[in-house]
């Protein structure tokens, strides 16, 4: 560990957090991350929007009915504070759990992403864990547009953070971790997204130059998306590349596996790095 700053920063995406047969919240899959999270882990979760929309309409029996953007603010405003109940309820006593949203301009801008970046170091030496979302209740997407533009005018490049994907691939690169875990309803990435049996299992190379030379080979058979709203395989390989020029190792699984046999290497899973 002594070259990496965090041990793993790990992302779960919204869909394998919700059962779509019920419509609630799968309570099965939250406590069992929840029960293998420890200190030394940065936990990116999303759900929030998805999470408060059935919250919602299990309390009013019918969903809001406002613009989108409106909706989407009111349900994630909602969601929050059942994730992150539930995640408290079966994290171990031991430790201390800790909520930091996160928008855009903490990654853009050079104080806030080395505060950022600080207080998630001292994390483990306190025995906490930290749980990122991006902060949807108060930032819609017209005004992160009109913030992003202003940053690409005045510096020529800027972070988004369109999706959990981005936002867990710029704290491995803020942290510098070990590995990055994305966990999403799928096994990893497959070299034809019409075939489950096409995963891809092993992306490496000879030196950090190969190495994204096969993630590019690989873009290149990536389309699609899990649903609305969310940026797909192609999307989540391209975020992964800052992290694996600094060394970090990319683990795509699904969260049906529990997260020690992903990082064991008993689960299937797409594994990128050059130690892999």
């Amino acid at each position: 560990m002594s070259d990496f700053d965090i041990e793993l920063v790990g992302k779960v995406g919204s869909m394998a957090l919700v059962d779509t047969e019920y419509g609630d919240m799968n309570y099965n899959v939250i406590a069992r991350i929840s029960r293998e999270l420890k200190p030394g882990y940065v936990w990116i979760t999303s759900g929030a929007t998805e999470i408060g929309k059935l919250d919602y309409i299990k309390r009013n029996g019918a969903p809001l009915c406002g613009s989108d953007d409106d909706n989407k603010t009111d349900y994630a405003a909602q969601g929050q504070s059942v994730l992150m109940q539930t995640y408290r309820q079966f994290i171990d006593s031991r430790y201390s759990v800790r909520q930091i949203l996160v928008e855009h301009q903490h990654f853009n801008d050079i104080e806030k992403r080395r505060h950022l970046g600080d207080m998630l170091r001292r994390c483990p030496k306190q025995n906490a864990i930290p749980i990122i979302n991006y902060n949807d209740a108060v930032s819609y997407e017209e005004n992160r547009k009109l913030e992003i533009n202003r940053i690409l005018q005045t510096g020529g490049k800027a972070i988004e953070c369109v999706d959990n994907d981005e936002t867990a691939s710029q704290i491995a690169c803020l942290l510098k971790c070990k590995t990055l875990l994305i966990l999403s309803t799928t096994d990893g990435i497959l070299s034809d997204p019409t075939d489950e049996n096409s995963l891809v299992e092993r992306v490496s190379g000879k030196d950090v130059y190969e190495l994204i030379a096969n993630v590019e080979e690989l873009q290149s058979h990536c389309k699609g998306a899990s649903r609305a709203g969310a940026h797909g395989a192609k999307a989540k390989l391209e975020y992964v590349k800052e992290p694996l020029k600094n060394g970090t190792r990319v683990i795509i699984a699904s969260a049906r596996y529990s997260i020690s046999s992903i990082l064991d290497g008993s689960a299937k899973a797409t594994r990128i790095g050059l130690d892999f």
